[in-house]
Order: structure tokens, then sequence, then C-alpha cells
């Protein structure tokens, strides 16, 4: 990544989450669109290539508060699925007609695919929108999730459930630099990869961990 992180932030990773994100409100402009894990500004850059009229989509970034550490709860998708199969992905899809808009969205999805009973969810706030290869406008929102939760996976969609400490997540050591070509265009864009074991968290799914690295740690957001 371009931006250097340095060492990991000193408050508590989750206090400070809640901190930055606390009466946030989703933020649709396209012209705030991000490519995940661009800034702004390169974001910007990019916008001519962003769909006129995306369709709507929301995710759950789900932060379980353990006492010790916090996590970020992460899906791996079943490998039978038409798009992303196999993928490293949050709770999530297309905002609905019968949705109250995206946290009731991302919260719906969410028991859906892995039944995270919303009694254990807290929203905290959102994310900018983030354009992704797919043609959707995604609005990442975040959450606290009390442990204690049990998970029901909808094996048709979601092959298996797992956590990553948040530390882990955000520690620069950790990250694999790889260049992506955006959206069939010629044009190359640095992403990382997050190896964590048997699983590679990577594209959009990184991005937007790297989002809201930039929206809750950085000096600023467009760094």
């Amino acid at each position: 990544m371009a931006e250097d992180r340095g060492t990991r932030p000193q408050a508590p990773l989750l206090a400070q989450i809640e901190r930055r994100l606390v009466g946030s409100e989703p933020r649709h402009a396209l012209e705030e669109c991000l490519v995940p894990g661009l800034t702004l500004g390169r974001s910007r850059e990019l916008r001519r290539y962003f769909p006129a009229d995306p369709a709507a989509a929301a995710v759950l970034i789900p932060l379980v508060a353990h006492p010790r550490e916090p996590t970020v709860l992460l899906t791996r998708r079943a490998r039978e699925l038409r798009n992303h199969a196999g993928q490293v992905s949050f709770p999530g899809g297309r905002i609905e007609v019968h949705d109250e808009g995206p946290a009731d969205a991302a919260l719906r999805e969410a028991r859906e695919e892995i039944g995270l009973d919303a009694r254990f969810v807290s929203v905290i706030g959102f994310l900018p929108d983030h354009m992704v290869v797919s043609g959707f406008r995604v609005t990442p929102v975040v959450a606290r999730v009390a442990p204690g939760f049990v998970l029901h996976l909808d094996r048709e969609e979601v092959e298996d459930a797992f956590e990553v400490p948040l530390s882990f997540v955000f520690d620069p050591r950790n990250h694999r630099p790889r260049l992506h070509r955006f959206r069939g265009t010629d044009v190359e864009v640095e992403m990382v990869d997050i190896p964590f074991g048997e699983h590679n968290i990577w594209g959009a799914t990184s991005g937007m961990l790297m989002t809201l690295w930039r929206v809750c740690f950085a000096e600023s957001a467009d760094e």
C-alpha cells in the first residue's frame, strides 16, 4: 500500500472505531464512492468507469466485541455460486424494496446467510459507498456484535464463517500488495491480499477493511 500506517493504533481498536463512526450516515453520491482499497482521490480518477445507475447493495461488517480482542466475522461463499464462488466476503446483498435502508438490508442478509440474530448486533455507523466490479454500489454497515451468538449457515450460499483479529487485519506486515485490472480496463490498481490461515481476504472485502482503517485511524480518510 502507498500509505505507511506505522505502528498499531494505541487506542483500543473497537472503541476508536465507535468514536469515529457513531452518528455517521450512508453516503450514496457517486462522487464520494470509493473503489475498494483506494483513497477518495484515486477513486475519483476512476469514476468515469463507474456505471451511471448502479444497483444498490449493502454488507455488514460485523466486529465481534470479545473482551480480550475484537475480531471481524467473515464468510466464505459457497463454491457452487455463479458469482464470487469460494471468495471471502461479508454477509450482504442487494437492497430490496421492502428493506428500510442499508442497515436493514445488511442485517436481513446476515440473518439469511449465516443466521446471525439481530439481538446480538448494534449498528455503529457507515463507511462511504464502494463501487465493486460486479457493478453494485455497496454500503458497508459497521456493527458491534456481542459474543455468544450461534450461527446457522445457509449452505447454498455460505460454505464457512470465521473470525480474524482486527489487530491482524490492520497490521501492514500481514498485507500482500497485488495489482488488479479495474473493471475490464487496462487500468491497474494496487490492492492488498490478507492471508489468514487457509483463507485469503482480498478484493472488495480487504478493500473495505482498508477503508475502515483509513476512516477510523488515519489523519485523513484520503491518505
